[in-house]
C-alpha cells in the first residue's frame, strides 16, 4: 500500500511549493507527489492520468484541497467514485477532514463525506464560474476604457503607400510587397483586407 500527493496549480507561472510542503508533512515521499501545472476545467492532465494508472486498492491518495483536485462538479464526483469506489483507494483532503476516507468507513462516515464532497465540489465549479464572469466583466471594462488587447500592431513604416499603391497596380506581387516592407505575407495580406 503506497502513498501518493497530487499538487496541481492551474499556470507555470504559479508555485506549487506550499502544497508540496502539506504532502511532505503529511509524509507523502517526494518520489510520490505528482504535479501538473494545468487548469482544473478537466481531468484531461498527464500527472492526474499517470496517477490513477499507479493507484492500487489500498493505497491512499492526499491532497490539499478538492479544487486542487478539479473544479468541474460533475467530474470531481465521477473521479471521487473510481477511485474510493472503483479503484478502492483512499482518500486524504488536507484542508476537509470531513473528506478523509481512511477514517469513518461506517455508513455515517461515509454518508456524512460523500454530502460534504457533493457541497465542495459545487462550490469549486462554482468559483470557477465567477473567476470566468469576473474575467469577463474585467475585459470588457479595460475595453470600454480604451484598452487594447493583444499584440502591438505592426508600424507599417514610411514605404507603406507607394508600395500599397504598387500593389494595387499589379506592379508587385502580395509576396514582393511583404518582403519590401519587411513582414510576413500574412500580414500583408491582413493589411490589404483592412
Amino acid at each position: 500500500m503506497n502513498t501518493y500527493g497530487y499538487v496541481r496549480v492551474s499556470t507555470k507561472e504559479q508555485n506549487e511549493d506550499r502544497q508540496i510542503i502539506a504532502m511532505r508533512q503529511f509524509g507523502v515521499e517526494s518520489r510520490n507527489i505528482i504535479l501538473d501545472k494545468q487548469s482544473g476545467k478537466d481531468f484531461d492532465r498527464p500527472g492526474y492520468q499517470r496517477l490513477v494508472r499507479k493507484l492500487k486498492t489500498g493505497d491512499t491518495l492526499v491532497i490539499k484541497s478538492i479544487d486542487r483536485l478539479g473544479r468541474n462538479y460533475d467530474e470531481i464526483l465521477e473521479q471521487w467514485r473510481l477511485l474510493t469506489k472503483v479503484k478502492q483507494v483512499a482518500i486524504v483532503v488536507l484542508d476537509m477532514p470531513l473528506l478523509d476516507t481512511c477514517r469513518g468507513r461506517d455508513l455515517t462516515g461515509v454518508l456524512i463525506a460523500d454530502i460534504v464532497l457533493q457541497l465542495l465540489s459545487y462550490v469549486a465549479q462554482t468559483e470557477r464560474e465567477f473567476n470566468r464572469q469576473r474575467q469577463a466583466e474585467g475585459i470588457a471594462a479595460a475595453k470600454a476604457k480604451g484598452v487594447r488587447f493583444g499584440r502591438r500592431r505592426k508600424d507599417r513604416g514610411e514605404a507603406y503607400e507607394g508600395v500599397m499603391a504598387a500593389w494595387r497596380r499589379g506592379e508587385l506581387s502580395g509576396r514582393a510587397a511583404a518582403k519590401r516592407l519587411g513582414v510576413a505575407h500574412g500580414t500583408f495580406q491582413r493589411w490589404c483586407k483592412e
